[in-house]
């Protein structure tokens, strides 16, 4: 098994295919095996690279001062595409995996060619946007746990045993603390500006029915980056990668084509 000695860890990885890199990364209800409907599609055209984040899947968080948790997931992903002497990267990023990517493709200038945000802000907030993350959060939708939230209900009744696959990939992660996640107290930044000055070409995009971050929040976080796409995955709430792969990856790839 693949394993890349990293940042104090060993950080599980695969790769599949060949030609341009292609990264995915998971998010917190994931791990490498999140992207099977993906790695099939793009390993045809790409060097599909799928990884488990520190304290998730087969990689676990380091011990003492390597104990860095969700800080150092961008300095992992650099790391590990160093390891692989990968020089410049597409990525696709899903929830949680938004941090790592923006992350990584801001502090790494010339390394990141095309950004995929999906079920994800990126960073790109405004005062706007966190007024409508503190409504959400206050609604009845916004008070269930993260894990009922994220697929649809349509999910469960259409495709049961989808669900169950989903449930049984998260149940694979080691348990972490539960402040894993949690937002630094206090901090009002925001990555909109650097994107849109970066000059990299960003696709925002969400399931329909996404109750972890709503359209409506991310089409906020799409006009405060000029220049960046939007997407809205029908009949998908959160996972659309998951509940609707065809329509998520003709998205995607889409993109990919327009950013060269």
């Amino acid at each position: 098994m693949p394993f890349a000695p990293i940042n104090g860890i060993r950080l599980y990885y695969e790769t599949h295919g060949s030609g341009p890199a292609l990264v995915f990364a998971h998010g917190a209800g994931g791990n490498h095996l999140s992207w099977w409907q993906q790695v099939p599609h793009f390993a045809k055209r790409y060097r599909c690279i799928v990884f488990d984040h520190r304290a998730f899947g087969r990689s676990r968080d380091g011990e003492g001062e390597a104990r860095r948790g969700r800080t150092a997931f961008h300095e992992d992903l650099r790391a590990l595409l160093d390891h692989l002497e990968v020089e410049d990267v597409r990525i696709v990023a899903q929830s949680m995996g938004g941090r790592t990517a923006v992350g990584f493709t801001l502090r790494n200038p010339g390394r990141c060619r095309a950004l995929v945000l999906a079920g994800t802000t990126g960073g790109a907030v405004d005062d706007d946007v966190r007024e409508l993350q503190d409504a959400h959060r206050s609604s009845e939708v916004g008070q269930q746990s993260l894990m009922r939230r994220a697929v649809s209900p349509a999910l469960r009744e259409r495709a049961e045993h989808l669900d169950f696959l989903y449930r049984s990939i998260a149940r694979l992660n080691p348990p972490r603390p539960k402040d894993f996640l949690a937002p630094i107290p206090g901090y009002r930044g925001s990555s909109a500006e650097r994107l849109a000055q970066s000059g990299i070409p960003v696709l925002f995009l969400v399931g329909a029915h996404d109750a972890i971050t709503p359209p409506a929040i991310i089409e906020r976080c799409h006009r405060a980056v000029p220049g960046s796409e939007y997407v809205v995955i029908p009949s998908s709430g959160h996972s659309a990668y998951f509940e609707q792969p065809h329509a998520f990856n003709a998205a995607v790839e889409g993109f990919l084509e327009r950013a060269g």
